[in-house]
């Protein structure tokens, strides 16, 4: 096996009685990489990714972890859902140092690991607020703080930016992307929103309807920052949309 691979899963299926969401999917991801996943409504992405993880137990196929079959209890994955997952009766410095405490990490540590995330996603002047008292931008950067601060090698994210107006949206792509390239951790990242996609990502899956299969994997060699208005930004922005678009 390619030592630089992460994740490769191989003939992945699912199948919830008679309804086929997973057809034999097969793909690798790479130390590192950010990729993006991408396809119609109701295509099964949320199903894929859960499967990824054996969150959902696959109906067949195998998926390894650096060469290993995925363990939950060994493997150290994080997950970003779709809706709002802070603790409310949690202050911010509570909720980032929530998966380190339930780890056994010392609590020293736990300290200077939660410092160090709330210098990295700006939040270190409100650790002891509680998230009824921040905005929703911020709100979000807990959860995105608390998924990092276990330093986790994979980092799965389920439309984390999907109820936020476009330029929080951009905004927090951006201290995504920081927060990725210090980090060196590897992320797939499901989202309906291909410029989403094409902004996050370094690798992009299209997926087909269900039952969905892999219809194009798409190399994005884009240079950053990237710039949504740029010839080649919309040029890849509507392959991708063409791809979903037409079966």
């Amino acid at each position: 096996m390619n030592e630089n691979i992460k994740v490769r899963v191989t003939n992945l299926s699912k199948q919830f009685g008679d309804l086929k969401v997973l057809d034999n999917i097969s793909f690798d991801v790479l130390q590192g990489e950010f990729l993006c996943v991408v396809g119609p409504t109701g295509c099964g992405k949320t199903t894929f990714l859960n499967s990824v993880t054996k969150l959902y137990e696959p109906t067949s196929g195998e998926i390894l972890i650096d060469g290993k079959p995925v363990d939950l209890q060994k493997n150290n994955i994080s997950y970003i859902f779709q809706e709002q997952s802070t603790m409310e009766w949690y202050t911010v410095e509570q909720n980032i140092e929530y998966g380190l405490r339930i780890r056994g990490v010392p609590k020293v540590e736990r300290r200077q690991a939660v410092d160090e995330v709330l210098e990295m996603v700006g939040l270190k002047g409100f650790r002891k607020y509680y998230p009824r008292e921040l905005s929703a931008s911020m709100v979000q950067r807990v959860v995105i703080g608390r998924a990092f601060a276990t330093k986790p090698e994979l980092l799965l994210m389920d439309e984390p930016y999907g109820q936020l107006d476009i330029e929080l949206r951009f905004k927090l792509e951006d201290e995504l992307i920081d927060l990725w390239r210090k980090t060196g951790t590897t992320v797939i990242f499901i989202t309906h929103n291909i410029e989403e996609a094409v902004y996050l990502s370094e690798h992009i899956l299209v997926l087909t309807n269900k039952p969905s299969t892999i219809k194009k994997r798409i190399t994005n060699n884009l240079p950053r920052p990237r710039n949504v208005i740029d010839p080649e930004f919309i040029r890849l922005r509507n392959e991708v949309t063409e791809l979903i678009k037409w079966w």
